[in-house]
């Protein structure tokens, strides 16, 4: 039971999340298997970063830059999941799908990160404990995982009509932006007190307003008119 709970609390949310952003698409229709393909592959996204995250502990010893770090090595590992998709798919039409597939990757990743972060307290019998994380994980730690990824979506949706010199940039920008963002929230909640916390996802929160505004951004980008 503690099992099947962490895996339902885990993955539940990212599905629901996942729900909501593809609404905010629901105008064209997408390959709903490249959208699966895309989730699946930020669970398993999860292994690697694991591996890496592990490393970087190891041999990192100050906890600012071991966080930077660990945020870095999943924005890099989500967004690599992503542009196998973005950058050889054909379902990969308009501005707008690299958000929807960098946010479908994010929410693979959160919903198996989320499933392992709840299992923690259970297997302790810790059950207050796990339904607290259930709850910050939802409103938080998930969102931080969409919007960093979605930011690097963005970026690509933006010059999805220009050049590759253009497409490389927006990419280097919008994993330097994702980067930071995800280690500025991992740093604001370390040993940070109730109201802290509570602040933190507040942000994050104003976060997720931008990105929704982003998302209709990304959609006007056309192609523009000949001479």
């Amino acid at each position: 039971m503690p099992f099947l709970y962490a895996i339902v609390a885990g993955i539940l949310p990212s599905l629901l999340w996942l729900a909501f952003f593809t609404h905010e698409d629901s105008a064209h229709k997408k390959h709903r298997a490249i959208i699966v393909g895309c989730f699946i592959g930020g669970t398993i996204a999860v292994i690697l970063a694991i591996f890496a995250e592990k490393l970087i502990a190891e041999s990192v010893i100050d906890p600012t830059t071991r966080y930077t770090l660990w945020a870095a090595v999943e924005e890099i590992i989500k967004f690599m999941v992503a542009a196998v998709i973005i950058f050889s798919s054909r379902a990969n039409e308009d501005p707008v799908d690299a958000m929807i597939y960098c946010a479908s990757v994010a929410l693979g990743f959160a919903a198996i990160e989320n499933t392992l972060f709840i299992l923690g307290p259970l297997s302790n019998g810790s059950v207050a404990q796990a339904l607290i994380t259930t709850n910050m994980r939802f409103i938080g730690a998930t969102l931080v995982h969409v919007v960093s990824s979605s930011f690097i979506g963005f970026m690509i949706g933006y010059v999805f009509y220009r050049g590759w010199f253009s497409k490389t940039l927006a990419v280097l920008l919008g994993l330097t932006g994702a980067i930071a963002l995800h280690a500025t929230f991992n740093l604001s909640i370390i040993n940070a007190s109730s109201i802290d916390t509570l602040k933190a996802f507040g942000w994050i929160w104003g976060a997720v307003v931008i990105l929704i505004i982003l998302f209709e951004e990304v959609k006007a980008v056309h192609p523009k008119p000949l001479a």
